[in-house]
């Protein structure tokens, strides 16, 4: 073929092209930005949730989580209109060694209460990362049948460093998921440890799930929490476990003999069930109901939530003068000062700690005087 070189040329050449769009709107990520979304008013929140609505009952909860003033101011209004509808359910800790069942034998329970008309409110105290503070377990994608229930709801939630894995703001959680309508709310914490005291106080009936042929039915170590059980539950009797089950059911029922007798006027009971095969946990439930029956007859049921009110009191003084300090402006200057100076040995920690606290009481006589 006797073809010229620019023909040749021409076939083969790219048309210029236009330019592309970026992959990301930068004007709409802009006017997105400066758009501030406007929260719904307390009494619409609050109307909500007496009407059982989990969208709004989830958002009221994320504004209880939520460390920003406005978030919580917000969420102290929804919790007051709240409160006086809050009260009529019973409250159920659950805790247990990692690895004992606890998602399991939850959802096991769950179902069987929710299949006889309760409606259930599973906290699940989530550990938290360290990092992004956020929770690592998700116990939602772990009770799937208990999630796709509609009478059932399951909110984990980070502990957000405090204590042993309780969740700060459990408590107030509480209040909006009796207000919403569930009549048994049951508290879910990481495992065994110091914070199980602070579940304790805040719950009606404490159960403890361990584990048969694990060697340490009778260890000192978790005296102080068996102390404190309601209930002590064997779970996974089944199978070749079944044997240990009875044997570890033997041994603690002896153990329990051995403790001071309860305020409450109950004597712990200790059963065996296998959550996976769905055997004796309406044996469980009717366990919570003979010590409900008990102790509201006696008076101790209502006592101790009166109790519990008082000691929320008091928590959350502690808890507000301890933000006080730590937000209040003059204090966070100064304590970057002490630091440098303890880092260079300059300055023992107690005795930064004794200035932080005289420059915070004398920051405040000097408001006080001013005021008046």
């Amino acid at each position: 073929m006797n073809e010229s070189t620019d023909h040749f040329r021409s076939a083969l050449k790219v048309n210029e092209g236009v330019d592309q769009p970026g992959q990301v709107n930068l004007d709409a990520v802009a006017k997105f930005a400066r758009k501030k979304k406007k929260l719904p008013e307390p009494d619409e929140y609050f109307q909500r949730i007496i009407e059982g609505n989990i969208t709004l009952l989830s958002q009221a909860i994320t504004l209880v989580e939520s460390s920003l003033p406005h978030h919580q101011e917000v969420a102290q209004k929804v919790l007051e209109l709240c409160l006086p509808h809050s009260g009529n359910s019973v409250r159920l800790g659950i805790t247990g060694v990692p690895g004992v069942g606890k998602s399991t034998f939850i959802e096991a329970l769950g179902k069987n209460l929710t299949s006889n008309g309760h409606k259930l409110a599973v906290l699940a105290i989530d550990p938290s990362s360290t990092r992004s503070k956020g929770s690592i377990l998700g116990d939602k994608t772990r009770m799937e049948d208990l999630g796709a229930d509609p009478n059932a709801f399951i909110r984990p939630s980070p502990s957000a460093g405090s204590l042993g894995g309780v969740a700060r703001k459990t408590r107030e959680t509480i209040v909006l998921c009796e207000a919403a309508g569930f009549d048994v709310i049951l508290i879910e914490t990481v495992g065994v440890g110091q914070s199980e005291t602070a579940v304790h106080s805040m719950v009606d009936f404490f159960l403890l799930l361990m584990l048969a042929g694990a060697g340490d039915e009778l260890q000192g170590i978790k005296r102080g929490i068996m102390e404190m059980a309601d209930a002590i539950i064997i779970n996974k009797a089944d199978g070749d476990n079944l044997q240990k089950a009875m044997l570890a059911m033997a041994e603690y029922r002896n153990a329990i003999h051995l403790f001071a007798a309860a305020p409450s006027g109950w004597t712990p009971v200790v059963e065996k069930c296998s959550a996976k095969l769905n055997v004796n946990i309406d044996t469980v439930w009717q366990i919570v109901e003979n010590y409900l029956d008990l102790t509201k007859r006696s008076g101790y049921f209502y006592n101790r939530r009166k109790e519990q009110m008082n000691n929320y009191m008091f928590q959350a003084i502690d808890q507000g003068l301890k933000d006080a300090f730590y937000h209040n402006h003059d204090i966070q200057k100064k304590m970057h000062e002490l630091q440098v100076k303890i880092g260079k040995g300059k300055i023992s920690p107690f005795i930064a700690a004794q200035q932080l606290l005289r420059a915070y009481f004398e920051g405040l006589k000097s408001s006080d005087s001013q005021e008046h």
